[in-house]
């Protein structure tokens, strides 16, 4: 009885204010891919689970709440945190989202929290627990699967290609900084959580996903602006035969999307176009590439912003067509005035409506 009361006093409070927010409509006949950071991590392995097993979850019930608004027929759910058997996915897209409209499910891996065994931040000693842990795995993260990524789909989806495995080091012109030893180099993957090439298939036609999350540039830790930038190079190098040769997906199949192909860049890229910590044109890597067009989702009150953190709000969350799909809407949901749906995530969702060339 108590569970009872306690989902229908969370209703309660998230659903009246869901309801007096105008959804966005998508054309007749578009594709709406979206991307959203639901921040659905926790502390120690197993505790999403556990928050999510009870049904009730404030922060999960928020945050499906908004994408049951927007109807996604895509959608990357970054910020999932990854456990084998899959459970956490299952229990945020079944128990919260209405699981029936999404029955395609892409679980990626994630070197996130996966310990190195090397000392990567170079402070002398290969952490063991805690920060220090986080920042010698192989992508940070306190334990395995932290901060990971999925992919659902009201779309069937083809073969999945992802590149978990790939070394920094065989990017050719890549930025490692000279901190990072042989031994660090022997080991470090160039993505902290994966990228992944999904092909989505919409009637007789391929629209291909290009995800990752890379990680967010923070001071303090020499390695992270230019693995950002890196990470983010790469997810260009992917739509451009002729320049991923050297990316060795984790079949050992090397190159990346056949030329000509279609295909929507998501993701939680940790890039603003203004700056921040950011290596100096990272993010221009795509949004100046002319193979995708940026439609620069906004809102009303926050124009391009897709986040907010203690350092101000910034554009971190990008949804990128190929140039030859004709973008028909776009937008980014900031909730205003309502304190349940701002407390979902530090991120909001981002969506771009497509037609079919």
């Amino acid at each position: 009885m108590g569970l009872v009361r306690t989902w229908a006093l969370l209703v309660a409070i998230v659903m009246p204010a869901a309801a007096s927010a105008q959804a966005p409509e998508k054309p007749a006949g578009a594709i709406r891919f979206a991307t959203y950071n639901v921040s659905l991590y926790g502390k120690a392995a197993g505790e999403v689970v556990a928050r999510l097993e009870g049904g009730a979850d404030p922060a999960a019930m928020a945050s499906a709440e908004i994408i049951r608004k927007h109807a996604p027929d895509v959608l990357l759910i970054q910020e999932l945190d990854r456990d084998d058997a899959g459970r956490a996915l299952s229990l945020y897209v079944d128990g919260y989202l209405g699981g029936a409209q999404y029955p395609h499910r892409v679980l990626f891996p994630s070197n996130t929290g996966i310990a190195s065994g090397v000392d990567l931040n170079s402070d002398g000693v290969v952490g063991t627990e805690g920060r220090d842990y986080g920042e010698d795995a192989l992508g940070y993260g306190l334990y395995p699967g932290q901060y990971a990524f999925a992919l659902v789909s009201r779309l069937p989806l083809g073969p999945v290609r992802t590149f978990s495995n790939l070394l920094w080091r065989d990017m050719p012109g890549n930025r490692i900084p000279p901190e990072l030893s042989s031994e660090g180099q022997a080991v470090l993957p160039l993505s902290s959580k994966t990228h992944a090439l999904v092909p989505v298939e919409i009637g007789g036609t391929t629209v291909w996903v290009a995800a990752a999350h890379p990680t967010p540039p923070l001071p303090g830790n020499r390695l992270l602006p230019p693995r950002n930038a890196d990470e983010i190079r790469l997810l260009a190098d992917l739509l451009d035969p002729a320049a991923s040769t050297y990316a060795v997906d984790d079949a050992g199949t090397a190159g990346g999307l056949p030329a000509g192909s279609l295909a929507v860049v998501m993701g939680d890229l940790n890039a603003d176009p203004a700056g921040g910590n950011s290596v100096e044109g990272a993010i221009a890597q795509l949004l100046d590439n002319p193979l995708v067009t940026d439609p620069v989702p906004a809102s009303a009150a926050h124009g391009a912003n897709t986040a907010k953190f203690r350092r101000g709000a910034m554009r971190v969350d990008y949804v990128l067509p190929s140039a030859a799909l004709r973008v028909v809407g776009a937008g980014v949901y900031w909730p205003e005035g309502d304190e349940t749906l701002d407390r979902a995530s530090d991120h909001r969702l981002v969506y771009v409506d497509v037609m079919l060339p």
